[in-house]
């Protein structure tokens, strides 16, 4: 398959981007620009070659996802998979008082317009995929059943992550394609932390279950976590 994955130079997107081609999948890295750090691709680079295309896509900026598409579009065909893994936490423990609105919005940006613009520009070349899957990496702070009072920029982004999602199964479910919110856990990232209890290969392998279809999820729930078990909306 070809998959194309947002932050794919760092975290669960690195995670994912190594299981995607060690599985033999061709994979479209999504770095945010030209600047960002690639190191940690360039082994996958030297290992699997032609396989893996570094992508350079902000989903912070329409013009540049725009660009992405145009140039995926130049070098292929199609493509099978979407993962929207980019994302952003910001103003972590902050109480209501302590909110800065600049860090919400921001968080909105990246969190939830990003994996929209992404599928607003991918999606001519997803159609042409063989196996569509649409897979945003969401979180259980978005899960309104489970709020705790906290993380409210990212927990509130996230949770209008899942809305999307609800409403691209709705869209494009009827034409066969695969549609899922996915919590991967609390996992040792950057944005999870040293203490976090998961790690990011087993998530990643998950993921890539659920994208090939080898997993499917419990009673077709849209919000799960990596190993298909639904969550609660």
């Amino acid at each position: 398959m070809r998959i194309l994955i947002t932050g794919a130079n760092r975290g669960l997107g690195l995670a994912l981007a190594r299981e995607a081609c060690a599985r033999g999948h061709a994979v479209l890295a999504g770095v945010r620009g030209p600047g960002s750090s690639v190191e940690q691709l360039q082994p996958l680079i030297e290992q699997y070659g032609d396989r893996v295309t570094i992508l350079p896509i902000d989903v912070a900026d329409e013009n540049s996802i725009r660009y992405a598409s145009e140039q995926a579009a130049v070098r292929f065909e199609g493509i099978d998979v979407i993962i929207n893994s980019a994302a952003i936490l910001l103003g972590r423990n902050q109480k209501l008082e302590q909110l800065d609105l600049e860090q919400l919005e921001q968080s909105f940006q990246t969190n939830l317009y990003g994996p929209i613009l992404v599928l607003k520009h991918f999606l001519p070349l997803l159609r042409k995929g063989e196996r569509q899957a649409v897979i945003n990496i969401s979180s259980e702070a978005g899960s309104s059943a489970g709020a705790y009072g906290g993380d409210y920029s990212y927990a509130l982004s996230k949770s209008a992550l899942n809305m999307f999602s609800a409403q691209l199964r709705a869209e494009l479910g009827p034409q066969g394609m695969l549609v899922h919110a996915v919590h991967p856990g609390w996992i040792r990232t950057d944005m999870g932390g040293e203490q976090a209890p998961g790690n990011a290969e087993e998530s990643a392998h998950g993921i890539l279950d659920l994208a090939e279809r080898q997993t499917t999820a419990e009673g077709g729930a849209l919000f799960i976590d990596h190993r298909g078990v639904p969550m609660r909306l």
